[in-house]
């Protein structure tokens, strides 16, 4: 008994701790309004502190750069018809399942790369990162990401730029978003370009990446402590047997679009533009290619 209130009382003091750091960073952020001042939640506070190891000025730096780079990309405004060809061949997609601990799942099959225009596959990429987090359940803020590699190799892979543009969003923009990524059955010849993306994380998110191949068995292990086998895709060495349907998927990409703008406050806008894509054909008749990020 005394040893559980010991660790109820030092959990209570980490808790003041950390809502002491976010009281503090919050008015050093300067006054914010709109969408930036709706962003600034304290759990968005709080991701931001956590991955700058709870540094007040660098997190106050991070954040500020994030607020700046959401003003000019705009992620949340991105909608599904403009990303639309992306996803047709279903090389980015969020599951229809979720982790052991809740988590949105994002399904990604490099190997089924079908553009070339790197700032609209960005475009993609952020849009379903925002996506991931919309259908989060409450209390959850972390997605996992499986990586399918079949198919994958050199001359198809994305180029080094891109995958360091990836890698750069995710840790500058998401921080403590990402609670681990699967990589499954990479090819050897991978080893080589992942030599090269390694250098881009930081620690924590090097630590998030797991490497996983199906005829070793300790690393089928830790995937099956984060997945429900029954759930897992066959193509992850799980039981169940799922196709990417793009129809099925756009009718379910609008829809959320208009749960997003009415979560960002812009209804109408959207209203009519998924109107115009809710038809059994959604295809990409807009495609708007990305401003620099600030």
């Amino acid at each position: 008994m005394m040893f559980r209130l010991r660790s109820n009382s030092h959990h209570d003091q980490k808790n003041d701790q950390v809502q002491s750091k976010i009281k503090e960073l919050r008015p050093a952020m300067g006054p914010l309004s709109g969408r930036a001042l709706q962003y600034c939640t304290d759990a968005c506070l709080r991701r931001y502190l956590e991955a700058r190891n709870w540094n007040m000025d660098k997190s106050k730096k991070m954040l500020e750069e994030t607020l700046k780079w959401r003003s000019a990309y705009k992620p949340e405004e991105i909608r599904w018809h403009e990303v639309a060809v992306e996803g047709e061949t279903g090389k980015l997609y969020r599951a229809s399942f979720r982790d052991r601990n809740g988590r949105t799942v994002l399904i990604l099959k490099p190997g089924l790369q079908n553009t070339k225009s790197i700032d609209n596959q960005m475009r993609h990429l952020v849009y379903l990162i925002e996506n991931a987090i919309l259908n989060l359940p409450e209390g959850q803020e972390q997605m996992s990401w499986l990586i399918d590699f079949s198919g994958w190799t050199l001359s198809t892979s994305v180029p080094v730029k891109s995958a360091k543009d990836t890698v750069n969003i995710l840790q500058s923009h998401y921080p403590e978003r990402l609670a681990v990524a699967f990589l499954y059955n990479p090819p050897r010849i991978f080893e080589a370009f992942w030599k090269i993306v390694k250098y881009f994380l930081d620690t924590k998110t090097f630590q998030k990446v797991k490497f996983v191949y199906p005829k070793n068995k300790d690393s089928m292990e830790v995937m099956r402590s984060y997945f429900d086998e029954q759930n897992l895709p066959t193509e992850f060495g799980g039981k169940a047997n799922l196709q990417y349907d793009h129809e099925e998927f756009s009718k379910l990409m609008v829809e959320d679009d208009i749960k997003a703008a009415k979560l960002w406050g812009f209804d109408d806008k959207c209203q009519c533009e998924s109107n115009e894509y809710s038809k059994d054909e959604v295809g990409p008749e807009r495609i708007s290619i990305a401003p620099p990020a600030g």
